[in-house]
């Protein structure tokens, strides 16, 4: 089993929404099995809901976000993961001081898309906020995903579904 590791601040918007996107993903292209997707927060307090506008935006999607919880990031998790994709690049410094030889499984997520930018974080914002950045979450995942299969491995057929 392949994993992927989203990394955000506190773990409870961007890094669980691209957890649930991205899980959906792998779930129609039957790669659930091969694949899991997990998300942490470099700030994180631990067992923390996912927003209230997370989880009611992602429901319109039909895809839940009720069961998060929110986890600290760990040098644990950074070990275990195959792939760790952050939403900004001081990110990806934080976790130079936790794992420096591991950094390079590290990358924004908007490098496999190949892009090179941050993903706004809407916590505090507005609903228009919270759909901005579950666009954008979105727009990078379908342009990124086979690139990250690629980097884990992961052979599908079905990838540019």
């Amino acid at each position: 089993m392949k994993t992927i590791l989203f990394v955000c601040t506190a773990n409870i918007c961007r890094s669980p929404m691209a957890m649930a996107l991205l899980r959906d993903r792998i779930g129609r292209r039957g790669l659930a099995d091969q694949v899991s997707v997990a998300s942490a927060g470099i700030w994180a307090q631990d067992g923390r809901s996912a927003s209230r506008e997370s989880v009611s935006l992602l429901a319109d999607r039909e895809i839940s976000l009720a069961e998060h919880r929110s986890q600290p990031m760990t040098a644990a998790l950074l070990e275990q993961a195959d792939i760790v994709l952050v939403m900004e690049e001081a990110h990806r410094r934080s976790l130079f001081y936790v794992a420096p030889h591991l950094l390079g499984k590290v990358f924004l997520l908007t490098e496999m898309a190949g892009e090179y930018d941050d993903v706004e974080d809407p916590y505090g914002g507005t609903t228009e906020d919270y759909h901005r950045t579950i666009a954008t979450l979105e727009r990078l995942l379908d342009a990124g995903l086979p690139q990250i299969l690629r980097r884990i491995g992961v052979k599908t057929p079905n990838v540019g579904q």
